[in-house]
């Protein structure tokens, strides 16, 4: 079965860290791009970064440019994200999914969820005092 699956969420105070890791299993995941969406209660999904399969180009949404890093290491078949200086608006749950073979995550090049075709289930992130 090809899936991803999430780990690393759990609770931090403001302006705290947390690193996310994203594992595939049943596929290679270098040959794919790979994006990191949230959802927060009572709003939509929504992109938070990506990245190219080879790593070499990544994209971030406004909100978490220059805090959040997105990274991978296709020898372990795994992205992580780094989230710094974290917000209570940060607060959702944080979704990893792998694109389709047509995307590539490029700088400056809009993405959507209708560009992905794995999605794991998903892990809560809890900013709060």
């Amino acid at each position: 079965q090809l899936q991803v699956a999430e780990s690393g969420g759990g609770s931090v105070q403001p302006g705290g860290s947390l690193r996310l890791s994203c594992a595939a299993s049943g596929f290679t995941l270098r040959y794919y791009s790979v994006a990191w969406f949230r959802q927060a209660p009572g709003k939509e999904r929504e992109g938070v970064a990506c990245i190219s399969q080879s790593g070499g180009s990544t994209n971030y949404a406004d909100s978490v440019n220059g805090r959040f890093a997105i990274s991978r290491d296709n020898s372990k078949n795994t992205v992580s994200l780094q989230m710094n200086k974290l917000k209570p608006n940060d607060t959702a749950v944080y979704y990893c999914a792998a694109g389709s073979p047509l995307f590539t995550c490029l700088p400056f090049a809009p993405w959507s969820s209708s560009d992905m075709d794995y999605w794991g289930k998903g892990t809560l992130v809890t900013v709060s005092s």
